[in-house]
């Protein structure tokens, strides 16, 4: 029997509240052998009075040893398996923008990146162009035509944007063509299954167009594509918890992830100080509140360790007007870890706190990796933190007789 369908019978509505704060790519590493994380860093008396008072443990967010995309690394955390619900990067995107995705439709997430004389990156982001220089570039790009296939593009946020593309025969299985590395061209789009054949062919028709309008662009001239894929469909957060779930994220993927699981998306904040408010507004019309925080991941993704230490700063000092709220349950964790030594995501156990006051408090006197290795969730699958969460929020029923 799988979890949801355990969750499915079990489930009981109360009045409970939960809140899931979640700092992309929370998790860390010391820069030298026995020294600090950027976590156990930063100064964090919020988390760290909390973790006295709550129970610690460390998330592994799909299976020891694999770093997950921040996809199957947000699934896990709304308890589903990342391994049996693949949902792709493309659509996460295009559904976090409000865009409306089809049975057949193939959603692509993309990178505008620079291209130097001879065609090879040079900025796999195209020096982060800001969103007011990127969104007049993204919408040139629906210039692009290729018969037989409707081509939506729409821009997101700083070097991302959106490829749509709807038609017959389109399989979603195609690798992605940015090579993770500079120096070197983008690759060629290639399907991973022979259904895959024809959106292979359009991907490559649409990269081409688009490097010819945007050859005139000093930063953005060409593009990558990531995360192909088809729409998915799980199930709710009201079908396998009961409970009436809100969203409040800045990143559209993030809201979109939220949207595909059920999730209702609140408010339009851009900043910390903003989600809270919209957490205080919203209290009294949902069961469980995300709050998902991304510059924790993104300067870690840019090697500052400094710098990711101060993000984590803000996470705590947000905690406070969450915790005056009374909610039941109140977990801070990440998706993944992503260490600003490596510079990328990695598959190091995820630190995690959960607070309610029927919690089994354990030893830890901190809330940071190494207090959380000793803690008494232990290494946990990431899944299955929301029916602990439901546990402690009284609800679910007892199993069986």
């Amino acid at each position: 029997m799988d979890m949801h369908k355990l969750t499915r019978q079990l489930h009981v509505k109360n009045d409970s509240k939960i809140v899931m704060l979640v700092a992309d790519g929370l998790g860390g590493l010391p820069q030298q052998p026995g020294g600090l994380t950027e976590l156990e860093t930063a100064k964090t008396p919020n988390l760290d009075a909390l973790a006295k008072q709550g129970i610690c443990g460390s998330s592994i967010p799909v299976k020891p040893g694999i770093s997950p995309g921040s996809g199957p690394g947000h699934l896990g955390l709304f308890g589903y398996d990342p391994l049996a619900y693949l949902i792709g990067r493309g659509a996460l995107e295009a559904t976090g923008i409000g865009f409306q995705l089809e049975e057949g439709d193939v959603a692509i997430r993309c990178n505008f990146c620079t291209l130097d004389a001879a065609g090879n990156i040079t900025d796999r982001r195209a020096g982060r162009i800001p969103t007011e220089q990127s969104a007049p570039l993204a919408i040139k790009l629906r210039q692009v035509s290729i018969p037989g296939v409707e081509v939506f593009v729409e821009p997101v946020k700083e070097h991302r944007f959106v490829v749509v593309l709807r038609g017959k025969g389109l399989g979603g299985n195609v690798a992605d063509t940015d090579p993770q590395a500079t120096g070197v061209p983008p690759l060629a789009p290639r399907a991973t299954n022979p259904d895959s054949k024809k959106t292979a062919e359009v991907a490559a028709e649409f990269v081409k167009q688009a490097r010819e309008l945007l050859a005139d662009q000093p930063q953005a001239n060409c593009c990558t594509l990531r995360g192909v894929s088809p729409k998915p469909n799980p199930p709710s957060y009201e079908e396998v918890y009961g409970l009436r779930a809100a969203a409040i994220a800045v990143y559209p993927m993030y809201k979109g992830l939220a949207q595909l699981v059920g999730m209702e998306i609140v408010g339009t904040a851009q900043t910390l100080d903003e989600q809270m408010a919209v957490l205080e507004e919203n209290w009294d019309k949902y069961d469980f509140f995300f709050i998902h925080f991304k510059y924790t991941d993104s300067t870690g993704e840019d090697g500052n360790f400094d710098a990711k230490v101060k993000r984590t700063e803000e996470v705590d000092a947000c905690v406070p007007r969450i915790m005056a709220l009374k909610p039941d349950v109140f977990i801070c964790t990440g998706d993944h870890s992503t260490p600003a030594m490596l510079a990328s995501h990695s598959w190091h156990p995820v630190p995690t706190l959960l607070v309610a006051k029927n919690c089994r408090t354990d030893g830890c006197e901190s809330f940071g990796e190494r207090q959380c290795l000793q803690g008494g969730l232990g290494q946990f699958e990431a899944k299955y933190l929301m029916p602990l969460a439901l546990a402690n929020a009284g609800r679910l029923a007892k199993f069986g007789a």
